[in-house]
């Protein structure tokens, strides 16, 4: 069971109350004592375990699903999930992913400075040849494609998974500099991002971006590395969670069956050359039951006995099953949550012969996930605030030309890591650290400078915009409000926004401070709803357009500025 203190959710405010930012102080009331909200009696399901949630569908229910395998909850896509009338149907929904392979990134970074020799603009780099001079730029085509279809995903869980998967089988794109071996990698995690994870295994093993980042390329009879076969082991399959584990000559073992891999530099291929491959029998140790892998010249039979040797492990399953918890719902796993989730998730991710969607079927329609403990009980990640807020507020990234809104993805990227995550560049083969590092683990978001960027990232999209004067990046207040089926009446207006910027309920006090932004201070509700319906009988009117925006930027940036808009 998660560690439910008020701890948790509360440690942000502090830094929201530091953080800077343009203030409109002249709407928010006093808020000196503004306590937290107490979830209501009957939103919780403390049955703790991975029975499937049969209780009633609602839009937050379904809200929450989006928060947990997008990056941030539509309206449209909670309306759609919402009318599919369950937890299982919604679940079904969103691990169903498109057949259609997505459009591959293209030459949008021509410039005044440079233009590609390889290829012209607006064709696909993908196969092209490796050209220093034009790999940095390609490498920022394919960030800011990855980001575009974070933005614009469907409501499924593929690009979510594809980020869990990048963070699992970290590399970096620094590692080779060669975009193409970037954007194939990203290929495969996100093709095997819910199929066979023994299957994944061989194929992230081979794949030329892991070749080149753990030196596989260069292990030689002549001189065996033990990068990949340490990693392999250690933070791929088996871990070091258990009470026994591998041995160092285990690693040793390893690397020598993994000789012989190299890449083909001109066609960004894997292939195995038998005169670099250790043809003696490995052995290894009684964690592994002393098998011994007979030495030959076909190095695709060896990596398949390793691979079924290390796969006969029970503690590979519980392994991922913890990761993917940590991942997807929470990071605290404690004696309860290890016996009535982990263990029975990782007995159907054996029984399904280690394929990852029955797994994460049954962790997403489970009691445990639904649980109104589990809602808010992690800080967003800096993707999850930044794609986020243009997913909540219904954002495409503009651009007069393709080299523009290049620049404008250059930008949001780059705003990521100033937030701790660029999408291609964990810090280290272990991925970020907020997904494993005990026990800060996604406190290692937020510290004064990160938590302060925050809110002026949120602020400038309220009141200004990204960009420059031709493409601006900013909230529409009106539209957001428009989509809703009453905007006129503010109490029902602030909680249809909350259900989509909010995970968790927040106190009728808090909510009085909201309203008393959308009415300025007034007393009666009609305040707002005259000053809307005004405004949309008179749209061109900008005094009557400025009485409405105002306000809605107003509640806007207060409802991001709170601590409950930080939590996911």
């Amino acid at each position: 069971m998660a560690d439910h203190s008020t701890s948790r959710r509360n440690f942000l405010r502090p830094f929201a109350r530091a953080a800077g930012g343009t203030r409109v102080e002249q709407v928010f009331p006093d808020q000196a004592d503004l306590t937290a909200a107490q979830f209501p009696e009957n939103d919780l399901t403390l049955s703790g375990g991975l029975a499937p949630y049969t209780g009633p569908w609602s839009p937050e229910l379904a809200a929450h699903l989006l928060r947990r395998v997008t990056f941030g909850a539509k309206k449209a896509q909670i309306d759609q999930l919402t009318a599919l009338g369950s937890a299982e149907a919604a679940v079904d929904f969103v691990l169903t992913l498109p057949a259609a392979v997505p459009a591959p990134p293209v030459n949008n970074y021509n410039n005044p400075d440079f233009t590609d020799p390889e290829v012209p603009a607006g064709a696909t780099w993908i196969n092209a040849v490796y050209n220093v001079d034009a790999e940095g730029l390609r490498i920022e085509s394919w960030r800011g494609w990855w980001l575009d279809r974070m933005i614009n995903s469907e409501a499924n869980i593929q690009e979510k998974m594809t980020l869990f998967w990048h963070n699992h089988f970290a590399t970096r794109t620094d590692a080779a500099f060669w975009a193409r071996i970037t954007y194939q990698y990203n290929k495969t995690l996100r093709q095997n991002a819910l199929g066979n994870f023994k299957d994944f295994v061989k194929a992230v093993t081979l794949d030329p971006d892991m070749l080149v980042f753990l030196n596989g390329f260069l292990n030689d009879v002549s001189a065996p590395d033990e990068n990949y076969a340490r990693e392999l082991q250690e933070l791929f399959t088996v871990g070091k969670d258990g009470p026994a584990t591998y041995t160092e000559d285990d690693v040793v073992a390893a690397a020598r069956v993994l000789t012989g891999w190299r890449i083909n530099f001109l066609t960004a291929t894997s292939y195995f050359e038998p005169s670099g491959h250790d043809t003696g029998s490995k052995a290894f140790s009684s964690f592994y039951n002393n098998t011994v892998i007979q030495g030959s010249i076909n190095g695709a039979q060896e990596l398949d006995d390793l691979l079924n040797m290390i796969f006969e492990k029970e503690e590979v399953a519980k392994f991922i099953c913890r990761k993917i918890y940590r991942f997807f719902l929470y990071y605290k796993i404690d004696a309860t949550v290890e016996t009535d989730v982990i263990e029975p998730l990782a007995q159907i991710f054996r029984d399904n012969n280690y394929e990852i969607k029955p797994v994460m079927a049954a962790l997403l329609q489970s009691e445990h996930f639904f649980d109104a403990y589990n809602k808010g009980c992690f800080i967003k990640t800096p993707l999850d605030l930044i794609v986020g807020v243009l997913r909540n507020f219904n954002l495409d990234i503009p651009g007069s030309t393709p080299y523009d809104e290049f620049l404008m993805r250059l930008y949001l990227n780059y705003g990521s890591a100033d937030l701790q995550l660029l999408p291609g560049d964990p810090p280290n083969v272990a991925g970020w650290q907020a997904f494993r590092q005990s026990p800060s683990y996604y406190r290692v978001w937020i510290n004064g400078a990160t938590m302060r960027n925050r809110n002026v990232i949120t602020d400038v999209l309220c009141f200004y915009y990204i960009g420059t004067d031709n493409d601006q990046l900013a909230i529409d207040h009106i539209a957001f409000a428009q989509q809703f089926a009453h905007p006129e009446d503010p109490n029902l207006l602030i909680e249809d926004t909350l259900r989509i910027l909010h995970p968790m309920p927040i106190s009728a006090a808090k909510k009085l401070l909201l309203k008393s932004i959308l009415l300025s201070g007034q007393a009666n509700d009609f305040y707002w709803t005259a000053a809307w319906y005004a405004y949309l009988a008179n749209p061109a009117d900008q005094m009557l357009y400025q009485a409405v925006w105002f306000r809605l930027a107003s509640m806007h940036k207060y409802m991001m500025n709170m601590a409950e808009y930080q939590l996911v």
